[in-house]
């Protein structure tokens, strides 16, 4: 497939998917610059790499719309805030795997978020 194909199947995402795509990508860069990682390493990425589900995302997209224009009912709001709790958790285990990957490589957070190309947070 040429490069101006995968564009514009890429261009016809919807946002969460084109989300889920660009991790994927950056999860596949990451293992070919360092395709014999140590046992320790490879389980980081795995975490590191890892996505929060993207139905859920949507919901939660679609539930923060709703609270934004004050047309949430009691059980949306509470189902926002539900969500909102696992995708936090879910994001503090992904700081704390790259967290132990910089000590692992002996540098600092910053730098091993900008060589992997992680910014966070990735949803909204």
């Amino acid at each position: 497939m040429q490069i101006e194909q995968i564009l514009e199947s890429v261009k016809q995402m919807s946002l969460p998917e084109l989300e889920e795509f660009v991790e994927q990508v950056i999860a596949i860069k990451a293992s070919k610059h360092a395709p014999h990682l140590p046992e320790d390493e490879s389980l980081l990425f795995e975490k590191i790499n890892s996505t929060f589900p993207v139905g859920q995302k949507i919901r939660l997209n679609e539930l923060t719309q709703k609270r934004d224009q004050s047309f949430i009912s009691q059980q949306e709001y509470e189902e926002l805030a539900k969500l909102t709790d696992e995708i936090e958790l879910f994001q503090a285990e992904r700081v704390k795997a790259l967290v132990s990957l910089a000590e692992l490589r002996g540098t600092t957070l910053n730098s091993i978020m900008k060589q992997l190309g992680v910014n966070f947070p990735d949803h909204g």
